[in-house]
């Protein structure tokens, strides 16, 4: 196993579950990024479906991402990336977040629909 490897698998073992989820979730996020079938039609308007009640930072992102197919997620990653740590690390509440994740998945329609 190479270095980064293990290193990773070191990391996640010495996370608690919520922090081992959160880890594999962000890391689906970066490989979606990398693996999008171009071949598929995408929407020209985003359907995001409604924000449900005690919903998690990660289950957001993944409903957004959904909601915003026509998007670039690696222009998005370092503002997601971002208020990810801002959670993760700093404690700010989910609510907060989210709120602003619905924001920058918006401003980021609206530069690509050149509105």
């Amino acid at each position: 196993m190479s270095g980064n490897k293990q290193r990773l698998m070191r990391l996640y073992e010495r996370l608690n579950d919520a922090g081992r989820d959160s880890l594999l979730d962000y890391a689906e996020f970066l490989v979606a990024r990398h693996v999008q079938d171009r071949t598929e039609t995408i929407p020209a308007e985003p359907n995001p479906a409604p924000r449900p009640a005690g919903e998690t930072v990660i289950a957001a992102i993944r409903r957004l991402r959904a909601g915003y197919p026509m998007l670039n997620t690696e222009a998005l990653l370092n503002d997601v990336s971002a208020l990810m740590a801002q959670h993760t690390m700093q404690g700010r509440p989910a609510d907060e977040i989210i709120d602003d994740l619905e924001t920058l998945f918006d401003q980021h329609y609206q530069q690509h629909s050149g509105s």
